[in-house]
């Protein structure tokens, strides 16, 4: 049974490195002057990632009039932002098989995570934050989860029946039956991807930014995985909605009208990425 840090970074040195291209792209988050066709180079000699990409790419949801074929074709069609968080978003998933998984839904662990990636990229618009940033930080914000579900499964699975036992948040049952929560694993395997300060952050704080001084990434993220868990998105039955503090309410200063436009169209986007991201 893991009870420090340590025994998570000696599992995750188990799992896959992320690619280079993987990693590059992620460091080109908050870069304005990237050179978009030497990355599409780059990504097309994945050919793991690029088979995916353009399936995803070529998919309903996008109705392509004619057949993207190549990854520098996908990014004139689709955009480089998009085809960023596509190959991200296959690259970290393809690193977690379902088997071994620890009793975890995977398929509402990704409705969660595309919900609290719609909800901070539409923050961030509010927040003047970069939106591409906040949508892949949102995307991968819980992959601690992940990491606890397919490290150590015997343990996970305990950690899910002592929460339906004893009604708790998950986080509270993590910390009792495993010794550390899903938060301080995704950080230990964000710092090993080499993601940029600013996401390994936000995925370390999700549960814990305290909303005092200027918007910052892990403030939008804590606020966007409250609002889609209260969206209840994730299709799980026993979702609990996390407590969002008067701090980081304050800090949001977001009026009614605001909060009813973000869950509308929150709601409608979230139709259409799961269309795209989850299988």
């Amino acid at each position: 049974m893991p009870t420090s840090i340590d025994d998570i970074v000696k599992r995750i040195r188990d799992l896959p490195s992320l690619s280079t291209v993987v990693v590059e792209l992620l460091s080109t988050m908050e870069q304005e002057d990237i050179d978009v066709h030497v990355l599409g180079g780059k990504i097309a000699l994945d050919q793991s990632l690029t088979a995916k990409t353009l399936r995803l790419a070529n998919s309903s949801f996008y109705g392509m009039s004619s057949k993207v074929t190549t990854i520098h074709q996908a990014i004139s069609v689709l955009g480089f932002h998009s085809i960023r968080t596509l190959v991200t978003a296959c690259a970290v998933t393809g690193s977690f098989p379902a088997s071994a998984s620890g009793g975890v839904n995977f398929q509402a662990f990704w409705r969660h995570s595309v919900a609290t990636a719609v909800c901070a990229k539409l923050l961030a618009v509010h927040l003047k934050l970069n939106p591409d940033t906040a949508f892949t930080a949102g995307l991968l914000h819980d992959i601690g989860t992940l990491v606890l579900a397919t490290r150590f499964p015997a343990e996970y699975a305990a950690m899910l029946a002592h929460r339906k036992e004893h009604d708790c948040y998950i986080l509270e049952a993590e910390r009792t039956v495993i010794g550390i929560d899903h938060a301080m694993a995704g950080a230990a395997l964000a710092a090993y991807w080499k993601f940029p300060a600013a996401m390994q952050e936000a995925v370390a704080n999700h549960h814990h930014a305290d909303g005092s001084g200027p918007p910052t990434l892990p403030l939008l993220i804590n606020a966007a995985n409250v609002f889609a868990h209260a969206l209840d998105l994730s299709g799980e039955e026993d979702d609990l909605v996390p407590p969002l503090s008067q701090a980081l309410w304050m800090s949001l200063a977001l009026s009614e009208a605001d909060c009813a436009k973000l869950f509308r169209d929150a709601e409608s986007t979230f139709v259409d990425m799961c269309k795209i991201l989850v299988s």
